[in-house]
Protein backbone atom coordinates (compact mmCIF):
# COMPACT_ATOMS: atom_id res chain seq x y z
CA UNK A 1 0.00 0.00 0.00
CA UNK A 2 1.54 3.53 -1.31
CA UNK A 3 -0.34 6.32 0.75
CA UNK A 4 3.05 8.36 0.94
CA UNK A 5 3.86 7.95 4.49
CA UNK A 6 4.82 5.01 6.63
CA UNK A 7 1.67 3.50 8.41
CA UNK A 8 1.81 1.49 11.31
CA UNK A 9 -0.52 -1.33 12.20
CA UNK A 10 -0.50 -1.50 15.76
CA UNK A 11 -2.68 -3.80 18.72
CA UNK A 12 -5.78 -1.55 19.42
CA UNK A 13 -5.45 -2.33 22.93
CA UNK A 14 -2.38 -0.05 23.05
CA UNK A 15 -4.21 3.06 22.86
CA UNK A 16 -6.56 4.54 25.31
CA UNK A 17 -10.28 6.33 24.08
CA UNK A 18 -8.55 10.10 23.30
CA UNK A 19 -6.45 8.97 20.40
CA UNK A 20 -9.65 7.53 19.24
CA UNK A 21 -12.01 9.78 19.45
CA UNK A 22 -11.52 12.12 16.03
CA UNK A 23 -11.53 9.46 13.76
CA UNK A 24 -15.06 8.05 15.93
CA UNK A 25 -15.83 11.51 15.44
CA UNK A 26 -15.58 11.30 11.61
CA UNK A 27 -16.81 8.29 11.44
CA UNK A 28 -20.10 9.55 13.23
CA UNK A 29 -20.51 12.08 10.38
CA UNK A 30 -20.66 9.84 7.51
CA UNK A 31 -23.52 6.96 9.31
CA UNK A 32 -25.60 10.28 9.88
CA UNK A 33 -24.95 11.36 5.90
CA UNK A 34 -25.15 8.08 4.51
CA UNK A 35 -27.66 6.28 6.76
CA UNK A 36 -29.66 9.13 8.97
CA UNK A 37 -27.88 6.76 11.88
CA UNK A 38 -26.54 8.51 14.72
CA UNK A 39 -23.57 6.58 15.69
CA UNK A 40 -22.84 8.53 19.14
CA UNK A 41 -23.73 5.84 21.30
CA UNK A 42 -22.05 2.89 19.84
CA UNK A 43 -18.79 5.18 19.79
CA UNK A 44 -19.68 6.17 23.19
CA UNK A 45 -19.19 2.47 23.99
CA UNK A 46 -16.42 1.43 21.94
CA UNK A 47 -14.80 4.66 23.95
CA UNK A 48 -15.55 2.51 27.16
CA UNK A 49 -13.98 -0.43 25.76
CA UNK A 50 -10.93 1.20 24.66
CA UNK A 51 -10.06 2.60 27.99
CA UNK A 52 -10.42 -1.01 29.54
CA UNK A 53 -8.06 -1.88 26.76
CA UNK A 54 -9.90 -5.27 26.39
CA UNK A 55 -11.14 -4.26 22.41
CA UNK A 56 -9.47 -7.15 20.23
CA UNK A 57 -8.37 -5.22 16.89
CA UNK A 58 -5.76 -3.40 15.17
CA UNK A 59 -5.11 0.47 14.87
CA UNK A 60 -3.32 2.26 11.65
CA UNK A 61 -1.34 4.97 13.06
CA UNK A 62 0.16 7.77 10.49
CA UNK A 63 2.88 10.54 11.93
CA UNK A 64 2.02 9.60 15.66
CA UNK A 65 -2.07 10.01 14.75
CA UNK A 66 -4.46 7.44 14.67
CA UNK A 67 -6.46 7.51 11.26
CA UNK A 68 -7.95 4.18 11.02
CA UNK A 69 -9.30 0.75 13.11
CA UNK A 70 -10.98 -2.37 13.28
CA UNK A 71 -12.20 -4.60 15.88
CA UNK A 72 -13.87 -7.71 16.34
CA UNK A 73 -15.82 -9.42 19.83
CA UNK A 74 -15.87 -12.76 20.95
CA UNK A 75 -18.87 -15.06 21.37
CA UNK A 76 -17.85 -18.82 22.56
CA UNK A 77 -16.15 -20.21 19.66
CA UNK A 78 -17.60 -17.22 16.97
CA UNK A 79 -15.36 -14.09 16.59
CA UNK A 80 -18.06 -11.22 14.89
CA UNK A 81 -16.03 -8.11 13.33
CA UNK A 82 -17.21 -5.20 15.01
CA UNK A 83 -16.06 -2.65 12.38
CA UNK A 84 -13.33 -1.38 9.74
CA UNK A 85 -12.82 2.43 9.19
CA UNK A 86 -9.85 4.28 7.38
CA UNK A 87 -10.97 8.69 7.54
CA UNK A 88 -10.63 9.65 4.34
CA UNK A 89 -7.63 10.98 3.19
CA UNK A 90 -5.88 10.13 6.13
CA UNK A 91 -7.33 13.43 7.94
CA UNK A 92 -9.82 13.69 11.27
CA UNK A 93 -10.96 16.69 9.91
CA UNK A 94 -11.49 15.81 6.08
CA UNK A 95 -14.48 17.90 5.18
CA UNK A 96 -16.20 16.16 2.42
CA UNK A 97 -16.79 13.40 4.68
CA UNK A 98 -20.43 12.24 2.48
CA UNK A 99 -17.87 11.23 -0.53
CA UNK A 100 -17.11 7.87 -1.40
CA UNK A 101 -14.53 6.54 0.55
CA UNK A 102 -11.32 7.51 -1.63
CA UNK A 103 -8.38 4.61 -2.84
CA UNK A 104 -6.06 5.57 0.22
CA UNK A 105 -8.77 5.30 2.67
CA UNK A 106 -10.31 1.43 1.06
CA UNK A 107 -6.51 0.46 0.48
CA UNK A 108 -6.52 0.66 4.47
CA UNK A 109 -9.48 -0.30 5.70
CA UNK A 110 -8.23 -3.82 3.77
CA UNK A 111 -4.78 -3.56 5.58
CA UNK A 112 -6.72 -3.53 8.58
CA UNK A 113 -9.16 -5.99 7.62
CA UNK A 114 -6.67 -8.53 6.26
CA UNK A 115 -4.29 -8.10 9.64
CA UNK A 116 -7.46 -8.58 11.77
CA UNK A 117 -8.75 -11.92 9.51
CA UNK A 118 -4.81 -13.43 9.53
CA UNK A 119 -5.50 -12.85 13.72
CA UNK A 120 -8.72 -14.51 13.75
CA UNK A 121 -8.28 -17.43 11.01
CA UNK A 122 -4.94 -18.11 13.06
CA UNK A 123 -7.06 -18.37 16.65
CA UNK A 124 -7.61 -22.24 17.08
CA UNK A 125 -10.27 -21.48 19.56
CA UNK A 126 -12.24 -19.62 16.72
CA UNK A 127 -14.25 -22.32 14.47
CA UNK A 128 -16.52 -19.08 12.75
CA UNK A 129 -16.16 -15.65 11.91
CA UNK A 130 -19.01 -13.34 10.85
CA UNK A 131 -19.22 -9.93 9.47
CA UNK A 132 -22.15 -7.39 8.84
CA UNK A 133 -20.23 -4.16 8.00
CA UNK A 134 -23.76 -2.05 7.18
CA UNK A 135 -21.72 1.40 6.52
CA UNK A 136 -19.67 0.17 3.43
CA UNK A 137 -21.12 -0.50 0.04
CA UNK A 138 -21.74 -3.31 -1.53
CA UNK A 139 -18.13 -4.56 -2.88
CA UNK A 140 -16.07 -2.71 -0.86
CA UNK A 141 -14.07 -5.09 0.84
CA UNK A 142 -15.62 -8.20 -0.61
CA UNK A 143 -12.54 -9.10 -2.47
CA UNK A 144 -10.55 -9.32 1.12
CA UNK A 145 -12.99 -11.71 2.44
CA UNK A 146 -13.01 -13.61 -0.84
CA UNK A 147 -9.67 -14.24 -0.54
CA UNK A 148 -9.62 -15.55 3.33
CA UNK A 149 -12.33 -17.89 1.97
CA UNK A 150 -15.61 -15.99 3.65
CA UNK A 151 -19.31 -16.62 1.89
CA UNK A 152 -20.67 -13.49 1.00
CA UNK A 153 -24.39 -12.51 1.07
CA UNK A 154 -25.66 -9.17 -0.42
CA UNK A 155 -27.93 -7.59 1.85
CA UNK A 156 -30.09 -4.81 0.97
CA UNK A 157 -30.85 -1.34 3.79
CA UNK A 158 -34.09 -0.27 2.23
CA UNK A 159 -35.77 3.03 3.40
CA UNK A 160 -39.59 4.21 3.84
CA UNK A 161 -40.62 7.96 3.84
CA UNK A 162 -43.16 8.98 6.74
CA UNK A 163 -44.46 12.45 6.28
CA UNK A 164 -47.58 13.14 4.89
CA UNK A 165 -48.33 9.30 4.21
CA UNK A 166 -49.41 7.74 7.91
CA UNK A 167 -52.90 7.98 9.23
CA UNK A 168 -53.72 5.22 12.43
CA UNK A 169 -53.13 1.74 10.88
CA UNK A 170 -56.46 -0.46 10.29
CA UNK A 171 -56.13 -3.40 12.77
CA UNK A 172 -57.87 -6.74 11.52
CA UNK A 173 -56.41 -9.83 13.23
CA UNK A 174 -57.56 -13.07 12.78
CA UNK A 175 -59.38 -15.03 15.16
CA UNK A 176 -58.16 -16.35 18.02
CA UNK A 177 -54.86 -13.77 17.90
CA UNK A 178 -54.01 -10.52 20.13
CA UNK A 179 -52.48 -7.70 19.79
CA UNK A 180 -50.42 -5.79 22.57
CA UNK A 181 -46.86 -3.67 23.00
CA UNK A 182 -44.15 -5.13 24.10
CA UNK A 183 -42.86 -6.07 27.81
CA UNK A 184 -40.49 -7.05 29.29
CA UNK A 185 -41.23 -11.03 29.75
CA UNK A 186 -41.90 -11.37 25.97
CA UNK A 187 -37.90 -11.91 25.74
CA UNK A 188 -38.03 -15.85 26.25
CA UNK A 189 -41.01 -16.24 23.96
CA UNK A 190 -39.61 -14.24 21.44
CA UNK A 191 -36.78 -15.95 21.15
CA UNK A 192 -38.69 -19.19 20.71
CA UNK A 193 -40.11 -17.52 18.00
CA UNK A 194 -37.32 -16.44 16.29
CA UNK A 195 -36.21 -19.50 16.23
CA UNK A 196 -38.38 -21.50 14.71
CA UNK A 197 -39.34 -18.32 12.34
CA UNK A 198 -35.97 -18.54 10.92
CA UNK A 199 -35.51 -22.16 10.61
CA UNK A 200 -33.83 -22.83 7.01
CA UNK A 201 -33.76 -19.02 6.37
CA UNK A 202 -31.34 -17.30 4.67
CA UNK A 203 -30.54 -15.33 7.60
CA UNK A 204 -29.85 -17.93 9.83
CA UNK A 205 -26.31 -18.96 7.46
CA UNK A 206 -25.52 -14.89 8.34
CA UNK A 207 -26.15 -15.09 12.32
CA UNK A 208 -25.63 -18.42 13.40
CA UNK A 209 -27.55 -16.92 16.67
CA UNK A 210 -31.09 -17.17 14.79
CA UNK A 211 -30.58 -21.01 15.01
CA UNK A 212 -31.36 -21.96 18.77
CA UNK A 213 -33.28 -20.04 21.18
CA UNK A 214 -30.22 -19.68 23.41
CA UNK A 215 -28.73 -17.77 20.49
CA UNK A 216 -32.23 -15.79 19.56
CA UNK A 217 -31.98 -14.37 23.39
CA UNK A 218 -28.81 -13.13 23.40
CA UNK A 219 -29.75 -11.19 19.85
CA UNK A 220 -32.52 -9.94 21.77
CA UNK A 221 -30.83 -8.80 24.64
CA UNK A 222 -28.50 -7.06 22.77
CA UNK A 223 -31.21 -5.57 20.78
CA UNK A 224 -33.83 -4.45 23.90
CA UNK A 225 -31.05 -3.94 27.09
CA UNK A 226 -28.07 -3.43 25.53
CA UNK A 227 -28.80 -0.83 22.54
CA UNK A 228 -27.30 -2.62 19.91
CA UNK A 229 -28.66 -1.09 16.77
CA UNK A 230 -30.16 2.44 18.51
CA UNK A 231 -32.59 3.25 21.55
CA UNK A 232 -35.40 0.20 21.69
CA UNK A 233 -38.97 1.92 21.38
CA UNK A 234 -41.08 -0.16 23.76
CA UNK A 235 -44.45 1.70 21.76
CA UNK A 236 -42.88 0.99 18.72
CA UNK A 237 -42.74 -3.22 19.38
CA UNK A 238 -45.46 -5.12 19.46
CA UNK A 239 -46.27 -8.47 19.65
CA UNK A 240 -49.24 -11.16 18.50
CA UNK A 241 -50.56 -13.32 21.01
CA UNK A 242 -52.34 -17.15 19.89
CA UNK A 243 -55.68 -16.86 22.66
CA UNK A 244 -54.95 -20.59 23.48
CA UNK A 245 -51.09 -21.46 23.67
CA UNK A 246 -50.38 -18.10 24.78
CA UNK A 247 -47.56 -17.99 22.39
CA UNK A 248 -46.24 -15.31 20.52
CA UNK A 249 -47.39 -15.90 16.64
CA UNK A 250 -45.39 -12.63 15.48
CA UNK A 251 -43.76 -9.37 16.17
CA UNK A 252 -42.32 -6.77 15.33
CA UNK A 253 -39.04 -4.88 16.61
CA UNK A 254 -38.20 -0.91 16.53
CA UNK A 255 -35.76 1.67 17.92
CA UNK A 256 -34.67 4.92 17.00
CA UNK A 257 -31.53 5.14 15.52
CA UNK A 258 -31.51 8.63 14.88
CA UNK A 259 -34.32 11.76 15.69
CA UNK A 260 -35.52 11.58 12.23
CA UNK A 261 -34.95 7.68 11.45
CA UNK A 262 -36.81 4.81 12.98
CA UNK A 263 -35.35 1.18 12.35
CA UNK A 264 -37.59 -2.13 12.13
CA UNK A 265 -34.79 -4.32 14.10
CA UNK A 266 -37.18 -7.77 13.77
CA UNK A 267 -40.04 -8.54 12.37
CA UNK A 268 -41.09 -12.41 11.92
CA UNK A 269 -44.23 -14.55 12.10
CA UNK A 270 -44.48 -18.77 13.12
CA UNK A 271 -45.21 -20.39 9.71
CA UNK A 272 -48.40 -21.34 10.93
CA UNK A 273 -49.30 -17.99 10.92
CA UNK A 274 -47.84 -16.31 7.46
CA UNK A 275 -50.28 -15.09 4.77
CA UNK A 276 -52.45 -13.79 6.88
CA UNK A 277 -51.63 -10.21 6.67
CA UNK A 278 -49.49 -9.94 9.99
CA UNK A 279 -46.61 -8.91 9.07
CA UNK A 280 -48.41 -6.25 6.86
CA UNK A 281 -50.05 -4.91 9.58
CA UNK A 282 -47.18 -5.02 12.31
CA UNK A 283 -45.06 -3.25 9.63
CA UNK A 284 -47.85 -0.46 9.08
CA UNK A 285 -48.29 -0.50 12.82
CA UNK A 286 -44.20 0.69 13.48
CA UNK A 287 -44.44 2.69 10.62
CA UNK A 288 -47.07 5.05 12.44
CA UNK A 289 -45.34 4.65 15.77
CA UNK A 290 -42.37 6.22 14.31
CA UNK A 291 -44.39 8.69 13.37
CA UNK A 292 -46.21 9.83 16.45
CA UNK A 293 -42.77 10.12 17.62
CA UNK A 294 -41.05 12.35 15.52
CA UNK A 295 -39.48 10.24 12.67
CA UNK A 296 -39.65 11.05 9.40
CA UNK A 297 -38.43 7.76 7.67
CA UNK A 298 -38.30 4.05 9.04
CA UNK A 299 -35.18 1.52 7.59
CA UNK A 300 -34.92 -2.26 7.78
CA UNK A 301 -32.24 -4.51 6.70
CA UNK A 302 -33.17 -7.63 4.02
CA UNK A 303 -30.91 -10.54 2.70
CA UNK A 304 -31.14 -10.28 -1.12
CA UNK A 305 -32.01 -14.24 -1.35
CA UNK A 306 -35.32 -13.42 0.70
CA UNK A 307 -37.08 -12.28 -2.21
CA UNK A 308 -40.38 -12.68 -0.88
CA UNK A 309 -39.58 -10.51 2.15
CA UNK A 310 -38.64 -7.80 -0.47
CA UNK A 311 -41.75 -7.53 -2.47
CA UNK A 312 -43.72 -6.94 0.60
CA UNK A 313 -41.49 -3.99 1.80
CA UNK A 314 -41.27 -2.85 -1.92
CA UNK A 315 -45.57 -2.94 -1.72
CA UNK A 316 -45.33 -1.16 1.89
CA UNK A 317 -43.21 1.39 0.07
CA UNK A 318 -39.67 1.09 1.06
CA UNK A 319 -37.11 1.30 -1.25
CA UNK A 320 -33.63 0.14 -0.97
CA UNK A 321 -31.15 3.11 -0.36
CA UNK A 322 -27.99 1.39 0.08
CA UNK A 323 -27.20 -2.49 -0.46
CA UNK A 324 -24.11 -4.42 2.29
CA UNK A 325 -22.10 -7.59 2.03
CA UNK A 326 -22.75 -9.84 5.15
CA UNK A 327 -19.30 -12.19 5.18
CA UNK A 328 -19.28 -15.71 6.97
CA UNK A 329 -16.50 -17.80 7.52
CA UNK A 330 -16.51 -21.44 9.07
CA UNK A 331 -13.36 -23.58 9.77
CA UNK A 332 -13.28 -26.56 8.15
CA UNK A 333 -14.44 -29.64 9.18
CA UNK A 334 -16.53 -27.84 11.29
CA UNK A 335 -20.13 -29.28 11.99
CA UNK A 336 -22.54 -26.76 10.59
CA UNK A 337 -25.29 -27.12 13.26
CA UNK A 338 -28.55 -27.60 12.02
CA UNK A 339 -30.78 -24.38 11.92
Amino acid sequence: MTTGATIEILDLRHFAAPVLRPVLEAESAIWLDRLHWDYGSSSRLLLQYLDSRMLPGYAAVEQGQITGYTFCVYEETKAVIGDVFAVPGGDPDASDLSAAVPVPARALEETLLRHLLETLLNSPQVDRIESQLLLHPSGTLAGVFREAGFRLFHRLFMVQPLEGKWSRPHLDLPSGLELRTWRDEDLNPAARLIAESYSNHPDSLINDQYRSIHGSLRFLHNIVRYAGCGVFSPLTSHVVVERTSRELAALVLGSRVSPQSGHITQICVRPEFRRQGLARMLLNLAASQFMLQGASEVSLTVTAANTEAIELYRAEGYDCNHTFDAAVWRRPDTPEPLS
